[in-house]
């Protein structure tokens, strides 16, 4: 009994300082930000100290961000902007479902017995270990439209074709900054985790299933369609999951460095309406309830997710 009880205060003794870690990083920070919710807290008010700005407001903060006015007779919302960044953030989620579907192509392609296979697979994993900064200044230069490559291969598409083509002023035309967004999202993810997830699942089929299909006469199409997918269920269902929690907060640095939210908030998400409200208009209680509605946003579609999808997963 005595060996047992010193090795388990052993045990805690290695993992109090990852407790002490989650408490002051995670845990007193999540707990502080609920209560700051509810506060109306400006950073650098005049005189008084850092605390002399805060003010206990109830449940204001939540109601100028969610709440609705009638003006001319028609539901006006208090905070417009909070509804057209979700928006935003919503519309820029649309490229989950290609890229995931992206992964699992190149997953497919990297787990051929091909000479070098290897070397493609870092390749295309490169981009994932790649500053994000360095990757988005050189998108930022091939988008743009006076000498960037992207439109300087339309305009001799166009020419090949006979016929006159522009590329779009990507970064600064509201209809189609998101798509370029978009498009660099999905460069960065398509051969990153979310491949190398796929192409572990795929080496952890039984070979025995393939074999035994094969002998039932099973075409290529007919193996992928009732053993491949089945089997990849799983880690399709964690990395749905896993992007949707990542669609709604992801995309800030992005954005930070190569618009800047604009134009006109055409590209700014929750996450930076949240880091423009605390750092540029100084309001850490407000961003702390916008913080605390998307989490909810994100239980809801994440719960609701793991409730339906979770009954076409099928585990061998």
């Amino acid at each position: 009994m005595k060996a047992k009880y010193k090795e388990a205060v052993v045990a805690y003794l290695f993992l109090t300082p990852n407790f002490i870690g989650f408490l002051v990083f995670t845990f007193l920070p999540v707990i502080f930000s609920m209560i700051l919710s509810f506060f109306h807290w400006e950073l650098l008010s005049s005189g008084g100290g850092i605390f002399s700005g805060l003010k206990f407001v109830g449940l204001a903060n939540f109601i100028k961000l969610l709440g609705f006015h009638i003006q001319n007779g028609k539901p006006i919302p208090n905070d417009p902007h909070f509804w057209y960044y979700l928006f935003n953030t919503v519309f820029l989620m649309l490229a989950i479902p290609v890229g995931i579907f992206g992964s699992l192509l190149l997953a497919l392609a990297m787990n051929q017995r091909l000479k070098g296979i290897v070397f493609y697979r870092m390749i295309f994993f490169l981009p994932t270990i790649c500053p994000i900064a360095a990757i988005v200044v050189l998108w930022k230069v091939l988008l743009n439209p006076d000498f960037g490559l992207i439109n300087n291969l339309i305009v001799k598409l166009g020419a090949v074709l006979g016929v006159s083509l522009t590329g779009p002023n990507w970064l600064s035309d509201p209809r189609w900054v998101k798509p370029a967004i978009m498009l660099i999202s999905l460069w960065m993810t398509i051969g990153g985790y979310n491949m190398i997830l796929y192409l572990a699942a795929l080496q952890g089929i039984p070979r025995d299933l393939y074999e035994a299909a094969e002998i039932d006469g099973a075409s290529g199409w007919q193996k992928f369609r009732y053993i491949t997918l089945p089997m990849l269920s799983p880690t399709t269902f964690f990395i749905t999951i896993m992007s949707i929690i990542g669609g709604f907060q992801g995309g800030f640095a992005i954005i930070y460095i190569l618009t800047g939210g604009g134009p006109a908030g055409a590209s700014t998400t929750i996450m930076y309406y949240i880091f423009t409200n605390l750092y540029e208009f100084q309001k850490a209680g407000y961003a702390a309830a916008i913080a605390w509605v998307l989490f909810v946003i994100i239980f809801f579609f994440t719960r609701l997710y793991w409730k339906k999808g979770g009954k076409l997963v099928h585990y061998y």
